[in-house]
């Protein structure tokens, strides 16, 4: 069991559930507010997407990253700060041509992705360790676009967060790991219950960090009804733990949540199993991460 937990709170996240809920963050000004409200509710990190003000649908747009950032350093609460650098990559093959992309089809090359980090240069930043089916489309990361990735964020001296939705997401990671192109204590993010990718149970969890290094830090989460529990098997095995409205929107079943509300009730579980929350100074030292 992890005695010492890091809480990470994913705030906005890139799908269109600002539609679901009113709650979800659009502009800068409320994804950083929402993530200064999280750090106050015990959130170790921040993990930011940004949106399109006028739509709320996702965006790539680097200003709107500086924007949060900015307001969000400037602000008297510490909360570390992780910026997604998984970027353009939805897949909908098109009807009426599947070589192409059709309808929905967002994509951005490794160097694109990483702008919003080599401009920027938060704490952490996450990368996606491998293509999966998700949902109705395809995620796609390919091997040589996450090893020149990798060497970017490498070259930046931002702590990749090694987004893993599969088993053979970790074994990408590793062997990231192995070529030199992860330097440090690697830092793996366990994203379970996302169809059509790895379950989240504590079966795959077990499984999941039975294979990465025996100096690597890691975390778990599920999304949607599996978020909480998911919460303590993390906790119970050794991890830390990840919520927020990227993954999940209510605080129970028909009551929507709010940020804040979620890590509140994560700090809640986490405590009542014997365990504290850490510090994002304290937190910053385990992980050796540059501010």
């Amino acid at each position: 069991m992890n005695k010492n937990v890091i809480i990470s709170c994913a705030v906005t996240g890139a799908g269109e559930t600002n539609e679901k809920s009113p709650h979800v963050p659009v502009t800068p000004k409320e994804i950083a507010d929402s993530a200064i409200k999280a750090a106050k509710a015990g959130a170790t990190i921040a993990h930011i997407h940004v949106r399109d003000p006028k739509t709320g649908k996702l965006s790539h747009d680097v200003n709107l990253f500086q924007e949060v950032v900015e307001r969000i350093r400037e602000a008297d609460t510490d909360v570390i700060i992780n910026i997604t650098a998984g970027g353009g990559g939805d897949w909908i093959p098109s009807e009426s041509d599947p070589t192409r992309g059709g309808a929905g089809t967002d994509m951005q090359t490794p160097e694109e992705r990483h702008e919003p980090v080599g401009l920027l240069l938060p704490e952490i930043c996450t990368l996606d360790c491998g293509s999966v089916n998700f949902g109705d489309q395809i995620y796609i990361s390919p091997t040589e676009w996450l090893r020149k990735q990798a060497g970017l964020i490498k070259d930046s001296g931002v702590k990749p967060e090694l987004e893993c939705f599969d088993t053979g997401h970790v074994r990408f990671a590793n062997q990231l790991v192995q070529e030199g192109l992860i330097e440090g204590d690697p830092l793996f993010q366990f994203c379970l219950g996302i169809p059509w990718g790895a379950d989240a149970d504590a079966e795959t969890v077990a499984y999941m960090k039975s294979r990465i290094p025996e100096n690597a830090h890691w975390a778990a989460f599920g999304i949607g009804r599996m978020q909480m529990p998911m919460v303590a098997e993390s906790v119970l095995q050794g991890g830390n733990a990840r919520v927020g409205l990227e993954d999940n929107l209510y605080l129970k079943k028909g009551t929507l949540a709010t940020n804040e509300q979620l890590v509140d009730k994560a700090v809640g579980i986490i405590q009542g199993l014997g365990a504290d929350i850490m510090s994002p100074a304290d937190a910053r030292e385990l992980l050796k991460l540059n501010k």
